[in-house]
């Protein structure tokens, strides 16, 4: 099984955070994890707020706002 900061390093370095991944990450984040873990998601959002992430759940909700 993954770890959050495996799925973390991977959106990080594409810039991309997939839907597939980010429900990956909720239903991680309901059980427990490490604190490195931790720290990696935060650091994930910290990169979608500075716009170094784009998430693909956000663009879908975009896109459905202009139609």
């Amino acid at each position: 099984m993954k770890l959050i900061r495996e799925i973390v390093k991977q959106a990080i370095n594409t810039g991309y955070l997939t839907l597939e991944a980010e429900e990956k990450l909720r239903h991680m984040l309901k059980d427990k994890y490490e604190l490195e873990d931790l720290e990696a998601f935060i650091d994930l959002q910290q990169a979608a707020m500075v716009g170094m992430v784009k998430q693909e759940s956000r663009e879908l909700l975009a896109a459905s706002r202009e139609i």
